[in-house]
């Protein structure tokens, strides 16, 4: 009887939360947190490649990506948690391409 209630308790909320609540923004949400996570792949992938632990420039790319649409996502909705995460988040990930594109020990032109 427990696990028959859990279920259907559970089935109610999944469907109050993707079905009946669906709409445009709710998509831009999920799909900001799709690109987000495919960093996690592409890191995965390049690292199985190189046989160690990689993170490509692409991770980064999906970050920012996927980090912009969810925070957008977060401000329309007024999310605070989504606007905290992801805004210090962002800064970050532009840290890390500067970093990799401009780095402070460049040899000097001669």
């Amino acid at each position: 009887m427990f696990l028959m209630n859990l279920s259907r308790d559970v089935g109610g909320y999944l469907y109050d939360v993707f079905i009946d609540k669906a709409d445009m923004w709710l998509l831009i949400g999920i799909g900001g947190q799709l690109l987000f996570t495919a960093r996690f792949l592409v890191q995965w992938i390049a690292s199985e490649r190189a046989g160690r632990s990689v993170v490509p420039l692409a991770f980064w790319l999906f970050s920012i990506g996927g980090g912009m649409i969810t925070l957008v996502y977060g401000i329309h909705k007024r999310e605070p948690v989504i606007i905290m995460g992801q805004a210090l988040s962002i800064f970050i990930y532009i840290r890390n391409l500067m970093l990799i594109f401009w780095p402070k020990n460049k040899p000097a032109k001669e």
